[in-house]
């Protein structure tokens, strides 16, 4: 007698009509951005959630610019498992993911540092049909790169800070 062969679990993808969407615990798309994920503060990655992944969803990648800076580039990173339940607070620099170069030329998180004014910090999360190697800590535009053709949906999320 054999034993009958498993069942692949199968990626969390959207229910019909669901949206992708964005969130955080931390703040409300359009709200501030808690001191302690900024260079005023502990500066970790804040926590982020997902629903609705669209169907034949296999890994995640996010980046995060300041587009009142001209595109400052905050957070990249890649192969993020589609699983629920999202990523925790601080988990940048934890090496649970593959993380790129921001525009300070340091890979993982960096939080908010506006030199002046309230900013606008969009985390924008790419659902990609597959892994991805865009080389070893790529910039925003060479995931970008990497990414064409490979996006089955975007969600964004958008947080504000004003130094203080």
């Amino acid at each position: 007698m054999t034993s009958p062969t498993p069942t692949p679990t199968p990626t969390p993808t959207a229910a019909a009509g669901a949206r992708f969407t964005l969130a955080s615990a931390a703040f409300g798309d359009g709200g501030p951005i808690p001191r302690r994920h900024t260079c005023q503060g502990e500066d970790l990655s804040p926590p982020l959630t997902w629903t609705g992944l669209p169907a034949g969803t296999a890994a995640l990648a996010i980046i995060v610019d300041d587009p009142d800076a001209r595109g400052w580039v905050h957070w990249v990173a890649h192969g993020i498992p589609p699983a629920p339940g999202g990523l925790a607070e601080g988990v940048s620099g934890s090496g649970a993911l593959a993380e790129g170069e921001t525009t300070w030329g340091t890979v993982g998180w960096r939080g908010p540092c506006p030199p002046s004014g309230t900013h606008r910090y969009v985390f924008s999360m790419y659902a990609l049909d597959g892994p991805l190697d865009p080389g070893r800590a790529p910039t925003a535009d060479q995931l970008r790169a990497a990414m064409r053709g490979h996006i089955l949906g975007k969600a964004s999320l958008t947080g504000t800070y004003r130094k203080g």
